[in-house]
């Protein structure tokens, strides 16, 4: 009896079979599985490649870009989800994994998870360090407004700047607040608020704002491209979104963050009415600081009335002239006598020099004797012969020495 063949299968063919049961299996077609992340990688193409793992087991797990786009958050290591999708085998790879199609943290929502995200991410960029903060204008001429135009936000803060401030010229750049159309419009209004350039020159500050609403109704406030287009704003911008309780990335990135978009109307805006009590009140200030000045000086000039000089003004000043007399005469006496003294001195010093002068020695009868090598102090300067000179002291006389003889002592 021949024995039958059995049937053959190529790796292709087994895989395609495990995939087509896999593929027919009703709970694997749609399912829902918790996990840990570990291995995660975000392909360039969009794709993203992850493990999903409890204690005891792991599987491989795939999500297509279409789906991944719509993901609210990143996902990250170590990160425990919840995941919808089916289970299908890699051909190619003999490799069965769990495909993905939604994804959600367990425990802590998507929305929160993508918040401080990005909120980690714009701060360790710079995007909310208070070095980057504009000032306020304390006296905006010109106000612009990015919100709803049919919002009621609007209407608050138009009510609360005709109230405060209603010499400023308000703007508003009309933006959708609210879904994934949101965001372009809200960057293209602050665009158009900043470089605004009219009669009334440009925008001094711009109110971002809108009422309250779930986190999902204030999503667009959390959008990045949004964050950037506040950050790169030249004007300052205020931001007002919700309530006091609602924070979104916005107010983290922008010049100032108010609770409302009331408070925000406050926040760039003086009350013209303390303005004006407040300069009503420097004129008082300034009026009663005149007018005690004024008595001051009354008493000053009254006590200057009542001294004796403006009495008798004539009288003080002959008095001045007498005493400027006596000190010109005292003056010129020790001037004189300055002179005296010192005439005497030089006379004494005069018969001084004249005692001791050479003429005076010759006069009493006494000459000098010279020779070539100046005055002769001793016979032993000379020897027999020599040409001399002796100085009298009306004259002298060139004299030759026939001899010399030395005192006997």
């Amino acid at each position: 009896m021949d024995s039958v063949r059995p049937e053959v299968y190529s790796v292709e063919q087994l895989n395609n079979y495990i995939k087509s049961i896999l593929d027919q299996n009703v709970t694997l077609k749609a399912l829902f599985l918790v996990g840990e992340i570990s291995n995660f990688k975000a392909h360039s193409s969009g794709h993203m490649y992850m493990t999903l793992k409890d204690e005891k087991s792991s599987i491989r797990a795939v999500m297509f870009r279409g789906n991944a786009s719509k993901l609210k958050f990143m996902p990250e290591n170590g990160m425990k989800v919840i995941v919808f999708g089916s289970v299908s085998v890699f051909s190619r790879d003999g490799q069965y994994q769990v495909y993905i199609e939604n994804m959600q943290p367990d425990g802590v929502g998507a929305l929160s998870i993508a918040f401080e995200q990005l909120k980690e991410k714009l701060e360790k960029e710079g995007l909310f360090d208070d070095s980057h903060k504009k000032p306020i204008p304390k006296y905006p001429k010109v106000i612009g407004v990015v919100t709803s135009e049919t919002a009621a936000a609007f209407d608050d803060v138009k009510n609360v700047l005709l109230r405060r401030y209603p010499k400023a010229l308000v703007l508003l750049a009309p933006a959708i607040v609210q879904g994934e159309t949101a965001p372009p419009t809200i960057i293209e209004a602050l665009e158009k608020l900043d470089s605004y350039d009219g009669e009334y020159g440009k925008v001094d500050v711009i109110l971002l704002v809108r009422g309250g609403g779930s986190i999902e109704d204030l999503w667009c406030f959390n959008d990045e491209s949004v964050a950037r287009a506040i950050y790169n704003c030249k004007t300052p911008v205020i931001s007002g979104i919700g309530h006091e309780i609602d924070f979104t990335i916005a107010d983290f990135v922008s010049d100032l963050r108010a609770p409302t978009p009331s408070v925000a109307a406050e926040l760039a805006t003086p009350d013209i009415t303390e303005e004006l009590q407040r300069i009503n009140d420097l004129f008082m200030r300034a009026g009663r600081a005149i007018v005690d000045k004024t008595v001051g000086l009354r008493k000053i000039l009254s006590a200057l009335v009542e001294r004796r000089v403006m009495q008798g003004p004539t009288t003080l000043i002959n008095e001045r002239r007498l005493i400027l007399d006596n000190y010109l005469d005292r003056m010129q006496s020790s001037v004189l006598a300055l002179q005296n003294r010192k005439k005497s001195d030089f006379s004494i010093a005069v018969n001084k020099l004249d005692a001791f002068s050479p003429l005076k020695v010759l006069a009493r009868g006494y000459s000098i004797t010279e020779g070539s090598k100046g005055v002769i102090k001793s016979i032993n300067e000379i020897s027999k012969g020599d040409k001399i000179k002796i100085i009298f002291k009306d004259g002298s006389a060139d004299c030759k020495v026939e001899g010399k003889h030395l005192c006997q002592n």
